[in-house]
């Protein structure tokens, strides 16, 4: 279930942690906040903004979720940790996961002294090809 998943992470369950990973975790999608927060909303009584972002907050810092920032002005959670990569369409938002093994990244610099690359995210944007 949804609450064994936040346990095993060593989130305590409350109800709205679970109406927001349910949300995230039962759909499989990218998504963004507001749209977790209509969609949670749409289930359940109201759950605020800031609800939402401190749950979000709270599931990158114990590893349920990834953060991707596709620019700027938008940003996508994403349940599935393995690692991967994406296709971004920037007209319609639309984000679609890459296999890992299907990027090949060569050749990284060295990282800062007293530190180790924990992972390397591809995002390639992609619009509708001119007709």
């Amino acid at each position: 279930t949804v609450a064994e998943r936040l346990r095993a992470r060593g989130i305590v369950p409350t109800h709205q942690r679970i109406e927001i990973a349910f949300v995230l975790l039962e759909r499989c999608e990218h998504l963004s906040a507001d749209q977790i927060l209509a969609l949670v909303n749409a289930r359940h009584a109201e759950t605020s903004k800031a609800t939402v972002y401190n749950t979000l907050r709270l599931f990158l810092d114990k590893h349920l979720i990834r953060e991707l920032i596709v620019d700027p002005s938008r940003v996508f959670y994403d349940p599935n940790t393995t690692p991967h990569h994406h296709f971004y369409d920037v007209v319609t938002g639309q984000l679609t996961d890459i296999p890992a093994d299907a990027v090949r990244v060569e050749a990284l610099p060295a990282p800062p002294p007293g530190t180790v690359t924990d992972g390397v995210d591809v995002i390639i944007r992609t619009r509708p090809a001119a007709a």
